[in-house]
């Protein structure tokens, strides 16, 4: 068991509201009035997360979307920000990438905090959004016989990276900046049975909406979307590295998705193994995890 997963499973004891779904989504749902205020928080650390040296306009930007990538997978609208931020080198490349990525996106900074510290930086974003369906999606709730989504290729921020720290001048923008899938998530909220977005590889996170919909999925490479220059030998690779932030979703059978979407597999009776590739239950770790 990680580190990261042995926390997760001990703050559950703390975590007894209802608005934080078990720990177990992307983000907390909060009934507010008449209203479903949806919450989310991630990090970012230099060296884990971008590389050292590396533009801190793309890394703003970045941090954004990522955020926003967790509210696109509640079918919500972004209502706001809050930054947490370690003062470094490039703060003003920092300012100027949040600002083209709060313009972008159309959501504004409501406040946050500064420290200073030694070692590597380590930066950390609030995004508020506001449910447009409820009930909000989850990641429980996919059933027996439901297809499984996916509403973007995947490998292309794994290629982009190699990019980026190589030099080689290839393009690195699916790594440098995504874009979360706000308005996709929006469309697809009212018909989803299951949805979350792509940020750890899509085995992995595929296996945790499994988890928490007790169902397997049964995913086909060859249905996989891949950038045209992945080379095939690599797919099982892609489809563990992460930060892809397309989103994985399951529909109701002969539902048609109301954006672009590629069916990937559909969803069995549970299983030994949360996920299945090719017919085979996959061997050794299936996506990121933090140690």
């Amino acid at each position: 068991m990680s580190k990261e997963f042995a926390l997760i499973n001990a703050l559950r004891g703390l975590a007894t509201h209802s608005a934080a779904r078990g720990l177990a989504d992307d983000c907390a749902v909060l009934d507010f009035g008449g209203e479903a205020l949806v919450i989310t928080h991630d990090m970012m650390v230099e060296g884990i997360h971008w590389l050292p040296g590396q533009d801190m306009a793309d890394v703003a930007w970045k941090l954004v979307a990522t955020n926003l990538s967790d509210l696109a997978a509640k079918g919500a609208e972004p209502v706001g920000v809050l930054l947490g931020f370690t003062l470094g080198k490039q703060d003003d490349r920092f300012v100027s990438g949040l600002g083209d990525a709060l313009n972008a996106f159309n959501v504004p900074l409501l406040g946050g905090d500064t420290v200073s510290a030694n070692g590597p930086r380590s930066l950390g974003l609030t995004a508020l959004g506001r449910a447009t369906h409820r009930p909000v999606p989850s990641r429980a709730g996919a059933k027996p016989g439901d297809p499984l989504w996916i509403t973007g290729p995947i490998g292309a921020a794994m290629l982009g990276f190699e990019a980026l720290r190589d030099g080689s001048g290839g393009d690195s923008t699916a790594f440098r900046r995504p874009v979360p899938c706000l308005a996709e998530g929006l469309a697809l909220a009212p018909l989803v049975t299951a949805m979350m977005d792509v940020s750890d590889g899509l085995l992995i996170d595929a296996a945790r909406m499994a988890d928490a919909s007790n169902v397997t999925f049964d995913i086909d490479t060859a249905a996989v979307p891949f950038p045209a220059d992945l080379p095939p030998s690599r797919r099982q690779e892609a489809m563990r590295w992460g930060d892809d932030y397309a989103l994985l979703l399951t529909l109701p059978p002969a539902t048609a998705p109301p954006c672009p979407a590629f069916c990937i597999g559909h969803a069995r009776m549970r299983m030994s193994s949360p996920v299945i590739v090719d017919g085979a239950v996959p061997q050794g770790a299936l996506g990121y995890v933090h140690d």
